[in-house]
């Protein structure tokens, strides 16, 4: 009998084919092996980030681990005090937009109750005017004494 004839191989939902083969006679117990459908992997794609990383056991006691380790700390306290820094900044943006809509606020009052007293000068002065206006009709004729006598 053939290793080939030996194989079975199923393929699942997923895309990947199980192949089992016949157990060894030394008892121990059958793993299937997972072989990709597809040339292009068929799985999901592994991020570049994660391609080149060995999953051995990192010594950490070693100089390289050290180093690593540090640079990494630095990144954090950096990223954690630009964090803090922007909140900062925000926090500091916001009270000064707060103190400005205040201001503003007083502004818009000052300037309401300086066009109502204007608006009631006006109407004053109107209602004024319109009491010193006579009809056409009703003129009366004064006569100058000056122009009277030449």
């Amino acid at each position: 009998m053939s290793k080939a004839s030996q194989q079975n191989a199923t393929t699942e939902a997923n895309g990947i084919s199980v192949i089992h083969t016949p157990a060894h006679t030394s008892g121990l117990q059958q793993v299937p092996q997972l072989v990709p459908v597809s040339p292009g992997g068929g799985g999901k794609a592994v991020p570049p980030s994660k391609q080149g990383k060995k999953n051995s056991f990192v010594d950490r006691n070693s100089d390289e681990y050290r180093q690593r380790r540090e640079r990494n700390n630095m990144a954090v306290k950096k990223s954690r005090l630009k964090s803090k820094q922007k909140a900062q900044d925000t926090l500091q943006r916001v009270n000064q937009l707060k103190e400005e809509n205040e201001r503003l606020e007083a502004k818009i009052k000052l300037l309401t109750k300086e066009l109502s007293v204007l608006k009631d000068l006006f109407l004053e002065h109107a209602h004024n005017l319109a009491d010193n206006v006579q009809p056409i009709g009703t003129e009366t004729t004064t006569t100058n004494p000056e122009s009277a006598g030449q």
